[in-house]
């Protein structure tokens, strides 16, 4: 019998580590047996990946905070029918940077989109599937975007924003992982990538088979 599939999440705003902790957590769990599929939003799958550049490229024509949001979940629609939930029915352990919640914190704190709405399309796209843990890579705006710099010049429409915006979607995002505990885990990003990598696997540890 194949043991279940299992979804991880990585959340965090730019420069938290997200790439890092998810080829960490992929070489964990390969070790240990387990098939893993990394993949990331806005994006995943060829589809997928066209709407990313829609959302994250700067050009001349204005997206609006709704058109934006839209655009997330129509990747995300994509996404999860076209690869996260055939991954989970393999068995197999998905880790997603990014997903619903970032929604939540850069569409919804960040610009202000009406959270019913959000919540709305969430339920429409992917219903009852959430992650069975998020890891909320979290440190201060400073740090993060200071490490955002230094890893692509170029940056994105996203990376244009300034720090107060930077600003909303931290508390935000520490906002939801106060209301489910359960199923997020608030990590300091701000140290070494092992001692986050260390911190991440003892936050799936009870989702690892034969785990009490």
């Amino acid at each position: 019998m194949t043991a279940p599939g299992r979804f991880i999440s990585l959340e965090g705003i730019e420069g938290a580590g997200k790439s890092t902790l998810a080829r960490a957590l992929e070489a964990t769990l390969t070790e240990r047996g387990l098939t893993v599929r990394l993949t990331r939003e806005p994006g995943g799958t060829p589809l997928a990946e066209r709407l990313r550049t829609l959302v994250l490229e700067r050009g001349a024509e204005r997206i609006s905070a709704e058109a934006e949001t839209l655009l997330m979940f129509a990747a995300r629609a994509v996404h999860v029918e076209n690869l996260i939930l055939p991954a989970l029915d393999r068995g197999e352990w998905v880790i997603c940077d990014r997903f619903t919640d970032a929604t939540r914190a850069y569409q919804g704190a960040g610009r202000g989109v009406d959270a019913a709405l959000i919540e709305r399309l969430a339920d429409t796209v992917h219903g009852t599937l959430w992650p069975h843990r998020t890891l909320l890579l979290d440190l201060p705006v400073e740090v993060g975007l200071a490490r955002a710099r230094r890893r692509s010049a170029a940056g994105d429409r996203f990376e244009d924003e300034d720090r107060r915006f930077f600003e909303r979607v931290r508390a935000r995002y520490l906002a939801l992982a106060a209301s489910e505990p359960a199923r997020m885990r608030v990590l300091d990003a701000a140290g070494a990538p092992d001692d986050v990598a260390a911190r991440a696997r003892a936050a799936i540890a009870d989702l690892l088979p034969g785990a009490a």
